[in-house]
């Protein structure tokens, strides 16, 4: 009974959600979660990854921890790469046209595998593309904004409060599947 609730709950810190994660309401904050071992070894540099994929998107979810806010990008299969990196605006996959973003530094987050099936049929679609997932009162994101998803990439807009340090990884699992995950820290 114990290894299973040890495997419960390190799949639910690997997916984001287990006890470094607080409701919105409450700030987080980690016993272990200290100014001087936070963001330690993070830069704002760009983080990128090119070999495409045929996992899909599938969901976004954001959460937040004691030196860090995280979003989670949800793929069916594999992932195989991404792309992250400040930009001075998102642009639109496809379109190219502006993505509109609040906060004081803006990431551009591309997973290479697309949010639709071999068919054409979308395997994701947010409820509101401005708000994609609801990070008020979070540390540092201030807006997730869907910017598309065309010829096998599919790209968020990640507005947050200022250029800070990030890093960007992937996790398998859970059922073959995959996530991306972006922390973005409180500070430097």
């Amino acid at each position: 009974m114990k290894k299973i609730a040890a495997a419960v709950g390190a799949a639910l810190l690997a997916f984001g959600l287990g006890a470094p994660v607080a409701n919105a309401a409450t700030p987080a904050s980690s016993p272990s979660a200290t100014s001087a071992t936070c963001a330690a070894h993070w830069s704002s540099l760009p983080k990128s990854i090119p070999t495409l994929s045929q996992a899909t998107v599938e969901n976004v979810r954001a959460g937040r921890h004691g030196c860090f806010d995280r979003l989670v990008i949800i793929l069916h299969g594999k992932a195989a790469g991404y792309n992250v990196r400040y930009v001075d605006q998102v642009l639109a996959q496809g379109s190219g046209k502006p993505v509109p973003l609040r906060g004081g530094a803006f990431l551009d987050v591309t997973v290479t595998s697309p949010a639709f099936d071999a068919a054409g049929r979308p395997t994701f679609v947010p409820a509101n593309p401005s708000e994609v997932v609801n990070v008020g009162g979070f540390a540092t994101f201030r807006q997730v904004a869907w910017a598309g998803s065309f010829e096998g990439y599919t790209s968020l807009g990640l507005g947050v409060r200022a250029r800070l340090p990030f890093r960007v990884f992937i996790l398998n699992g859970p059922d073959g599947g995959s996530r991306l995950v972006v922390d973005v820290a409180h500070r430097w």
